[in-house]
């Protein structure tokens, strides 16, 4: 499990490789990443944006940015959390996550939280790549 706080809101991942999605001899490789986010401190906020940084073992580099997380902008009052699943396919069988949320209080600030940096290793790390 991976956690980072940024402002009393808690951001913990447990990335999941899915050996039964993965093709390996296709060089495709699957994982499932659970996030829970919790808001510790004392105002509501609500998750605007998402933004990933994903780097697969060649060192390429992908962005992702959208609006909210699995189709929704989660609004989130103090003690409350919000969780949730989804996946990310890579080329080769390790790679590393990281990225933030865009979030705004009830009051209209925006500020960004820290989603940790997670490794996504499969069972052929230091097999032979093609």
């Amino acid at each position: 499990m991976y956690t980072a706080t940024t402002r009393s809101i808690e951001v913990k991942v447990e990335p999941v490789y899915l050996d039964e999605q993965s093709e390996p001899d296709d060089g495709r490789y699957v994982w499932a990443y659970h996030v829970q986010i919790e808001n510790r401190g004392g105002e509501q906020v609500q998750l605007l944006n998402r933004y990933w940084h994903i780097t697969d073992a060649r060192g390429q580099v992908q962005e992702v940015r959208g609006a909210g997380v699995v189709g929704e902008q989660p609004t989130l009052k103090p003690g409350e959390a919000y969780e949730y699943t989804s996946g990310c396919p890579l080329s080769t069988p390790s790679g590393i996550m990281q990225g933030s949320y865009e979030m705004v209080t009830s009051g209209g600030e925006h500020f960004d939280i820290e989603i940790p940096p997670f490794s996504l290793d499969s069972p052929f790390v230091g097999g032979n790549l093609h």
